[in-house]
């Protein structure tokens, strides 16, 4: 009878049987409408029969299962074991299951590769190969590969990565054989959405200020609505002037005052006053008295004094201290 359900009517019965307490645990790592949708089935299912809630949880548990498999040693080795465990029918159903319904990821052999080697293997591929690529690899992962293509291969690959939405299973199979053959790797399939505007936002916001700099001021040439929604999302060095005196105040006091100083050498003067505005008299005069000492900066070094600090600003918003309003001119709320 579970067979004949849908992945909804399914997922519903699942989260009934798991109960309230551990149901709206799992809700928090969903999407808005798949809550929604969910909700509704949850809602309009009136009645479950003892065979139908066990057929449902043991379907769920060799979904569990092959997907421990393949994280210990890929899709080759999951199907093997399922195949001694459920036969060779069955243990094809739950893979394909675990494809279509839990999402399993293409390019795992390139995710647990050197950054290094993928840009070397990856970098004289056509563009749109490369942003499918990194959509499907972690940011931080992403982000040192993006900033290792050529300047004029960036902002390209950005753009990509931002207007892609889904990509055919039959090209992502292709695209795998390929890198399979290259560097003997298992492969996966993924039925999965990748790209778009917050995955380039996450690669972005990893990447070395001056990759980030070129990139976004090429698509605010060649995609000006496209740019301005990605940086909608960012939060860059100079949206400082954009926090309050207290969130501006709780920044500093997770910086290194060096720190402060180098990043201030490559700002410009309207920072620099909110910035002392917010010391006390004497801290701020040492830290300029530190800035003239230090003399001239390599520009490396003030994008990276800038990075740091935009990455206590963003980390202070991950735990709640402030929360940071992205685009529509709306006040920073602390």
């Amino acid at each position: 009878m579970a067979e004949e359900m849908t992945g909804v009517q399914k997922a519903a019965i699942l989260l009934i049987t798991l109960g309230p307490e551990k149901s709206a645990e799992i809700f928090k790592h969903l999407k808005e409408e798949e809550i929604e949708e969910l909700t509704l089935e949850i809602a309009n299912t009136r009645s479950i029969s003892p065979q139908v809630k066990e057929e449902v949880i043991d379907e769920f548990y060799q979904v569990c299962l092959a997907q421990q498999y393949i994280a210990e040693g890929g899709i080759g080795y999951a199907k093997e074991l399922l195949e001694k465990a459920l036969g060779e029918d069955e243990a094809a159903k739950v893979i394909g299951k675990l494809t279509a319904s839990l999402q399993v990821r293409p390019f795992e052999f390139i995710r647990k590769t050197e950054s290094s080697q993928v840009l070397n293997f990856i970098q004289d591929e056509h563009p749109q190969t490369i942003a499918m690529i990194l959509s499907y690899l972690s940011p931080s992962q992403a982000a040192q590969i993006l900033g290792g293509l050529s300047p004029e291969l960036q902002a390209d690959v950005a753009k990509r990565i931002a207007q892609m939405d889904r990509t055919s299973p039959d090209v992502i199979k292709e695209v795998e054989s390929v890198l399979e053959r290259k560097l003997s790797s298992l492969i996966n399939q993924d039925y999965t959405i990748a790209g778009g505007v917050d995955s380039i936002v996450a690669i972005l916001n990893a990447v070395d200020r001056g990759t980030e700099k070129r990139i976004m001021e090429s698509l605010e040439i060649d995609e000006p609505e496209l740019a301005e929604d990605i940086r909608k999302k960012m939060f860059v060095f100079e949206d400082i002037l954009l926090l309050d005196n207290r969130a501006i105040q709780r920044v500093l006091r997770d910086v290194d005052n060096n720190t402060v100083g180098v990043a201030l050498k490559g700002a410009n003067e309207e920072v620099q006053s909110v910035i002392f505005n917010n010391m006390s008299q004497r801290l701020a005069a040492m830290i300029k008295e530190d800035m003239d000492y230090m003399g001239p900066v390599r520009m490396k070094d003030v994008e990276e004094a800038q990075q740091q600090i935009v990455g206590v600003i963003r980390k202070l918003e991950d735990a709640g201290e402030i929360v940071i309003s992205r685009g529509g001119g709306d006040d920073l709320v602390v």
